[in-house]
């Protein structure tokens, strides 16, 4: 069949059709994948064929040499650079003549041109396509649909590969893309794909915004964009200027008084809202700079050093120019609105909230005299606009200015909750349930509780959007009332009533309701019933123990009814809402058994355990969020019961396998891993029987490339409960366990990489918490030496290293340094004399002294217990270890 006629098949109407050509080229690939792809660029870059198959042909083609999945996408570019390079070559010269021959936009040839660089350039090859690429833009011959095609593949090739692989060429690539954005240049299609590809380079122009003539000139022709006609090109400039302000912010202070202002705001002032959005996100990312620049302020003097970087405190000064403007944003709304719809009225709410934790008092005088003005106006839109505002500034300014302002609206709010508007019905929800969050002292009075408690009740029949706003307040207020309730109680003890006691059960008859109620999938309604609930169960006094035990009871009526619909589910949306469902029961199960006595959650584990079984073997396990909070279920439940889990574990070995074998869905894996840990605490040395598999599986999931980085920290620090749980009995896996560990510990990372960073610590945690737990685990109670101490003994000198290296590392977290000290004193008190001359080290001694100054509780106690363990080791004259001699 000809390629052509297959290709224009691909965007018929006719599903045969579709499906017919849709089958033909994958059977196409498998048959000789090289010819495939040569024989589609053959067809993109082919100016007699129609637009259609042109465009098609692009599409397949970058469907063959990339994917969303990263993996997949890796895969992809290895199978490619696996092809002869004559071919290879053959077809990029293929793709980059068919740059400024299409029709159509976006550029088919562009994105296979970006598809290839972005795996040829990290491996050094195709080296003069950059310079081809910039010599296409600026050669005075070219046209401007080869122009525009070729700033648009600069623009994915620096959207899609990491800006170290561009780096020394970020100079030819931004004398191309400035070419293309010069006021000059008057094809609005090559300065928007020119703006565009600045938009995604700024990441590695570091070093261009560090040269002051430099960085005036990429200023300027952005500022100059911003003013263009053409929408399209404003909005692309406009977001230029949004990450510019991220990135270079230290760079800014010459450009914010002569343009930078008088741009957002003219942007923030426009009717299109496209525009809008850029001007309020410009001063929303000022605010995200300059909280994370008080943080380093703070930090920097709390350890006695100047900052890197100082705030230029643009957000105050600006305050009384933007305040009126957003409020005035707040205020364009239509009844109408589509929730999930991102406009101005929104980004004007979420800006102000940032304004009000940036510049903290300082917006108070701005935006209360708007409050006061409009609370009670006529027009629901501006009656909104001031409740709305209310609510967004209630965290930044200080406590106690806010108070006494809240408590006084707090009346005026309650009684707005019956406002004829839907709309200020739903915003004065939020706002109650953001006082109850950030100032419950406000409504926790006998002045306001009682009437807010009526009016939340009854808000509950309201339409899904207030009712699920209510929901959240409910979830604020219980915890707030606990919290007040346990304050003035002895560390871990329970109240014997608080303030929700009284109304406790008609509270959560009615969120029950609500879960049930037709409309409850709308506006998130029931997610947020059964979350409110389940903080009521959590946050509960010992005199509402009656109801928590009912609630637990219609819980698992309502999982027994639901297991049995299984059989009626017959659409894609059906079984969604019998997924989410089941999520819900599962996790609302969690709060309620971690509230129940034992002897009481001893009666009914039986009838729970069934019902999770059912749900483990139903078909629905192919769900990984049920999966998941199954698991979690279970793991309360063995928290709850201790030893007497030991009779389901047979039964249920088999489903916390899969889970430990699901890492393609790792937030399962985390949950099935972490549940071993809770099973090795609650049973011992019980778990015997399973550990030999349960220990393929961990160490199977740490040798598999494919295991999310989340998963690993958790097997190794499951070691340790191991360890602990069976004791002498761990000698078995001892060996290779150390060695695992010794290998995870020499782990480095890319230090750039703020989220790798991140997973090194976790790694490194993971570690401590297992060697901590082997220590714990082997040492017996006479103290004595054996084969296995001996065995960790020999590792000591390196764990001591690991622990230096950690301390070294100015990364470091509190929980590492908890880990530290931790496993520090355990060492002490294990191997005392033995191990004296290693713990004289300085940086072990550095990071017990951080660990004692540590502002965390636990950390410091860890520390000032390791020190004296430290120090008993070194006066110890006699001891009862003796560790083996040297090797």
């Amino acid at each position: 069949m000809d390629l052509v006629t297959i290709l224009q098949q691909t965007v018929s109407p006719e599903t045969h059709e579709l499906e017919v050509a849709q089958q033909y080229l994958e059977q196409a690939a498998q048959k000789d994948f090289p010819l495939y792809l040569l024989e589609l660029a053959k067809v993109l870059a082919n100016p007699q064929h129609d637009p259609v198959p042109r465009m098609a042909a692009g599409l397949q083609l970058k469907n063959a040499l990339t994917a969303k999945c990263p993996v997949a996408r890796l895969q992809y570019q290895e199978r490619w650079l696996q092809l002869e390079p004559g071919l290879r070559q053959n077809i990029k010269d293929l793709v980059l003549q068919s740059l400024g021959t299409e029709s159509q936009r976006p550029s088919s040839a562009a994105q296979c041109v970006a598809c290839i660089a972005c795996s040829e350039i990290p491996t050094q090859q195709w080296p003069n396509l950059i310079k081809n690429l910039v010599l296409n833009v600026t050669k005075t011959t070219s046209t401007e649909s080869l122009k525009e095609s070729t700033l648009e593949a600069i623009g994915y090739i620096c959207q899609d590969i990491e800006p170290e692989h561009l780096e020394a060429q970020c100079n030819e690539i931004l004398t191309a893309i400035v070419q293309g954005m010069r006021v000059e240049e008057e094809s609005n299609g090559v300065k928007l794909a020119a703006t565009t590809a600045l938009l995604n380079s700024l990441e590695f122009t570091k070093a261009n915004f560090e040269k002051e003539t430099e960085r005036h000139f990429i200023m300027q022709v952005v500022c100059e964009a911003t003013q263009c006609k053409d929408v399209h090109i404003r909005v692309a400039a406009l977001q230029c200027l949004v990450k510019i302000m991220s990135l270079y912010y230290q760079f800014m202070e010459s450009y914010m008084g002569p343009a930078l202002f008088a741009i957002s705001v003219e942007a923030i002032r426009s009717d299109i809202d496209e525009i809008a959005l850029q001007g309020i996100e410009f001063w929303s990312n000022v605010c995200d700079e300059e909280m994370d620049l008080a943080i380093e302020a703070s930090e920097a003097q709390e350890q006695g050093r100047v900052p890197e970087h100082t705030s230029k405190f643009y957000a105050k000064g600006a305050l009384e120019y933007l305040v009126p403007m957003l409020t005035l944003k707040l205020t364009n709304q239509d009844e109408g609105d589509d929730d999930d719809e991102w406009n101005p009225c929104k980004a004007a709410g979420v800006c102000l909230m940032l304004l009000a934790n940036c510049c903290e008092n300082d917006i108070m005088k701005h935006i209360v005299p708007f409050i006061n003005d409009n609370f009670e106006n006529n027009d629901w839109k501006k009656r909104d606009a001031a409740v709305m505002s209310f609510g967004s500034i209630l965290e930044g300014p200080d406590p106690e200015q806010l108070k006494p302002l809240v408590t006084d609206a707090a009346e005026k709010l309650i009684a707005r909750l019956s406002d004829e508007s839907v709309v200020v019905r739903d915003t004065v929800a939020w706002t109650l349930g953001r006082i109850c969050e950030l100032l419950p002292e406000a409504v926790l009075n006998d002045q306001n509780f009682p009437p807010l408690l009526i009016a939340l009740v009854e808000s509950l029949d309201a339409e899904p959007r207030v009712a699920a706003n209510i929901c959240w307040a409910f979830s604020s207020l219980a915890e707030a009332a606990y919290e007040t309730a346990i304050a003035v109680l002895a560390d871990g003890e329970e109240p014997e009533t608080y303030c929700l006691s009284g109304n406790f059960e008609v509270i959560v008859d009615k969120l029950l309701k609500t879960t049930d109620r037709t409309d409850a999938h709308q506006a998130n309604l029931r997610n947020a019933a059964y979350e409110a609930l389940m903080e009521l169960m959590k946050n509960s006094a010992q005199d509402c123990y009656t109801t928590v035990q009912k609630t637990t009871s219609v819980i698992m009526e309502r999982i027994s009814i639901i297991l049995q619909m299984e059989a009626q589910i017959q659409s894609a949306s059906d079984r969604m809402q019998y997924n989410d469902l089941q999520s819900l029961l599962c996790a609302t199960l969690q709060s309620v058994l971690r509230k129940m006595k034992r002897e009481d959650a001893l009666i009914i584990s039986d009838q729970v355990m069934t019902s999770l079984l059912q749900m483990f073997k139903s078909s629905n396990m192919r769900a990984g969020g049920v999966q998941e909070d199954a698991l979690l279920a279970v793991g309360t439940l063995v928290e709850v019961l201790g030893m007497d889990f030991y009779k389901y574990l047979e039964a249920f070995k088999v489903h916390l396998f899969m889970g430990l074998e699901n890492f393609v869905e790792h937030q399962v894996c985390v949950v099935a891993v972490g549940l071993v840990g809770d099973i090795c605490r609650a049973m011992n040395t019980a778990i015997l029987p399973i550990c030999d598999e349960i220990m393929k599986y961990l160490l199977t999931n740490l040798r598999n490339d494919q295991v999310h980085r989340s998963v690993k920290p958790q097997i190794l620090s499951v070691f340790g409960d191991i360890a602990l749980a069976i004791g002498p009995e761990f000698k078995v896996y001892l060996p290779l366990v150390l060695e695992t560990l010794q290998q995870a510990s020499q782990t480095q990372v890319d230090k750039s990489d703020y989220d790798m960073v991140d997973c090194l610590n976790e790694l490194r945690e993971g570690c401590l918490e297992a060697y901590t737990g082997i220590v714990q685990g082997l040492k017996s109670d006479e103290n004595k030496s054996s084969p296995e101490l001996d065995l960790v003994f020999s590792h000591v000198s390196f764990i001591i290293a690991f622990i230096e290296q950690i301390a070294a590392d100015e990364d470091h977290t509190d929980g590492n340094v908890a880990a530290c000290t931790g496993l520090i004193g355990d060492l002490c008190s294990t191997f005392k004399n033995g191990v004296v001359e290693l713990m004289d080290r300085h940086l072990v001694q550095e990071i017990l002294t951080e660990g004692r100054r540590s502002k965390v509780g636990k950390t410091k106690q860890l520390a000032l217990w390791a020190t004296r363990e430290v120090r008993k080791a070194a006066t110890m004259k006699i001891t009862q270890f003796t560790p083996p001699p040297a090797m």
